[in-house]
């Protein structure tokens, strides 16, 4: 990452100008900057949270001077975006990971080029961003460094339980990885009465996980996750959650599943996964992709606000603040997990 100046275009008729309050960190933005095919430069950044500086002629439901969530972006015209899905909407890689406007051109630009950005829409490792309706969220007063991790890892976790595996009371739950998704995922089962078990090798992040809700934490350093979570719920959990990506967690979830037990992963990483397929049909589980929590920004960020003025949701325990010149210094605490969410304060 190096800090630099870009030329930011002005809004077009539908388009929206943002004004950067604070952006949280997300492994999506380092994943992907890891693997970055253009030579052009990029800017990350997708959890934005700001003011509302100028509109587009078009825009009719934002207004300058709203206080805002970012998002991702979405189509609202294909079937998954109609049927109310526009996590899965057909058109999702072009908006959110092309790093142009739908139409090719970029939103920044340098003496030397073009800079790749609209990164979810948005590009809000930087001062200001271009968003649009369908990834502007209007919220209340509220602090903009605890608002901007709702816009993808907080909704993300937050959702993939309450909108896609939604636990009952006394139900169980395990949660492979106590980073932001795995503890918004804990804090959301808790609401729900389930038994929640989290699996993390951080003494620091599974104390958190109990403070949050887990009934039960476990080291995979030293201890089997598998036989420890059917010792904790008689036979296998209802719920599983992976948000570390890595191959062998994955397997560990199905293996850790009950009788049509249900897993649902959520991170980006190695794409081959071995799968025993005997143990997916004997025991009827299930394995299910989830974006974003399945959620509709519009509506579940303030249902997470909500939860949050009530005390369900205090994403705060996770957020360490870091001032926007201290990038590479947040990035590499994300990458060590020394931070569980930082958040860049402008």
């Amino acid at each position: 990452m190096s800090i630099e100046t870009v030329e930011l275009d002005d809004p077009r008729d539908d388009e929206i100008l943002v004004r950067l309050e604070a952006t949280g960190i997300c492994h999506t933005d380092l994943t992907l900057k890891a693997v970055w095919a253009y030579e052009t430069p990029m800017v990350f950044g997708h959890e934005g949270a700001g003011i509302v500086e100028a509109v587009g002629r078009q825009v009719e439901s934002i207004r300058v001077g709203d206080r805002v969530v970012l998002s991702y972006r979405s189509c609202r015209r294909c079937a998954q975006c109609a049927s109310g899905h526009p996590t899965y909407c057909s058109e999702f890689a072009a908006l959110n990971a092309s790093g142009t406007r739908p139409d090719g051109s970029t939103t920044m630009h340098q003496a030397s080029g073009d800079v790749q950005a609209s990164f979810f829409g948005q590009s809000s490792f930087a001062s200001h961003a271009i968003a649009n309706q369908d990834n502007v969220v209007v919220v209340d007063d509220v602090d903009p460094s605890v608002a901007a991790p709702l816009g993808c890892g907080v909704q993300t976790g937050a959702g993939t339980v309450l909108n896609v595996l939604r636990p009952w009371e006394r139900s169980s739950m395990a949660i492979f990885g106590g980073g932001a998704v795995g503890l918004s995922a804990v804090m959301a089962a808790a609401v729900s009465g389930a038994t929640t078990i989290v699996v993390d090798p951080v003494e620091s992040r599974r104390e958190l996980a109990r403070e949050l809700g887990a009934a039960v934490v476990i080291d995979p350093k030293t201890i089997d996750p598998v036989e420890a979570i059917r010792e904790v719920t008689g036979g296998g959990s209802d719920f599983a959650l992976d948000t570390t990506a890595i191959p062998a967690v994955i397997r560990q979830g199905v293996d850790a599943l009950g009788k049509q037990g249900v897993l649902a992963v959520v991170g980006v990483g190695d794409p081959d996964v071995t799968i025993s397929i005997t143990e997916l049909i004997s025991g009827g589980k299930s394995i299910r992709g989830v974006i974003e929590g399945n959620a509709t920004p519009q509506t579940f960020v303030p249902r997470l606000l909500e939860m949050h003025r009530r005390g369900e949701l205090p994403v705060e325990k996770l957020i360490r603040r870091y001032a926007f010149e201290d990038i590479a210094t947040a990035c590499a605490d994300t990458t060590n997990g020394s931070t569980i969410k930082p958040v860049l304060v402008f």
